[in-house]
């Protein structure tokens, strides 16, 4: 079997690779750009025997995660503060990196963890992108709310009630402030269908949950619908409480 090491950067790659049985070792770099690391490791496929990579859970390595699976190379991504724990060397530098994940493969020590499917990332995207849509929304309408109270009104949420809207329409205001109205105005009418949208689509997702039956082991309350809607089947499949919480907050 073949273990490569890999310090992954958004332009480079830092690897370390051994071949267990022929025992050839190699240290380099490879670029992202020039296509270098794709033609590496489609190489390392062609050798026809098992690869295994060893990374740290790390940001915008999902291209090479992908590509990885395409090629039927196996892929195991690392927690980051146990790895950093397991650092002898208090000297840190991105081929020292590439060594200790090569180590820590080698002695069946590496801190693996769980990675979400591609169809999970996806849905995750999904409930980020609302998320969001929603947080830019409440700067909206908390904007609007202080034209309203700078000209003596307090409305709260009937502000956006159609007789709220109303009246806040008719404000009479200076030119730039008239100007400021009109076009969060607008933006808020822009927000509101998308958002709609994404909700619809996040209960749908929600419905094929639903229709795949409940969770192995559990009671049927699983399948009760959160207060919200669609919180219980995500969290369980998707997401940790605290991430679906700070999505459909």
């Amino acid at each position: 079997m073949i273990i490569i090491g890999v310090d992954f950067h958004p332009s480079t790659q830092e690897i370390a690779f051994l071949d267990q049985e022929t025992g050839e070792y190699v240290e380099r770099q490879l670029n992202h750009s020039d296509g270098e690391a794709e033609k590496f490791y489609r190489e390392m496929a062609a050798r026809g025997v098992r690869v295994r990579v060893g990374m740290e859970a790390t940001g915008y390595s999902r291209w090479l995660e992908r590509l990885l699976a395409e090629l039927g190379i196996e892929v195991w991504i690392g927690d980051a503060a146990k790895i950093k724990a397991k650092r002898v060397r208090k000297q840190k530098n991105d081929r020292e990196d590439a060594r200790l994940m090569l180590r820590l493969l080698r002695e069946n020590n590496f801190p693996r963890i769980w990675v979400p499917t591609p169809e999970n990332r996806d849905l995750r995207q999904l409930l980020w992108h609302r998320h969001r849509l929603v947080q830019m929304r409440t700067r909206i309408m908390n904007q609007l709310q202080a034209v309203a109270m700078n000209e003596g009104y307090r409305w709260k949420k009937k502000l956006f009630s159609q007789q709220g809207r109303a009246l806040l329409e008719k404000l009479s205001l200076a030119p730039w402030a008239s100007r400021r109205r009109k076009e969060l105005l607008e933006l808020l009418d822009q927000l509101d269908p998308k958002i709609r949208e994404l909700t619809a689509a996040a209960q749908h997702e929600v419905e094929r949950w639903y229709s795949n039956g409940k969770e192995p082991g559990s009671d049927s309350g699983w399948l009760k619908r959160s207060r919200r809607g669609y919180g219980v089947p995500l969290r369980h499949a998707l997401l940790s409480g605290r991430e679906i919480h700070e999505c459909l907050r």
